[in-house]
């Protein structure tokens, strides 16, 4: 999906979240988005203020968060068990080590 809509011309793709949603802020981390914040009591959610984290990719980042996510998702990176070779942080250290460290 954030292939798709950089090819359509985007600048920049979002993600946001829970802030309390600690799973879905690691796998937007782990998957190369930004931090950008947090707007805090962004809506009242089951009766709580809920606070939205906010990560982004820009399309200057995209190339190399691309390379990464595809060499991951490669099918060469999975042994005959279908056992991970590289994880994607490995990868994105190698292949994008700006971004690799921005989200550390």
């Amino acid at each position: 999906m954030v292939r798709r809509a950089f090819e359509l011309g985007y600048r920049r793709c979002e993600w946001k979240c829970d802030s309390l949603n600690a799973p879905s802020v690691a796998a937007a981390q782990r998957l190369g988005f930004r931090p950008e914040g947090v707007l805090r009591s962004a809506v009242v959610y089951k009766g709580r203020n809920r606070d939205t984290a906010y990560f982004s990719i820009l399309e200057d980042e995209w190339p190399g968060v691309r390379g990464a996510v595809e060499a991951w998702l490669d099918s060469s990176n999975f042994d005959d068990g279908g056992r991970q070779r590289a994880t994607l942080a490995e990868l994105r250290a190698t292949r994008a080590p700006a971004v690799a460290r921005a989200v550390e």
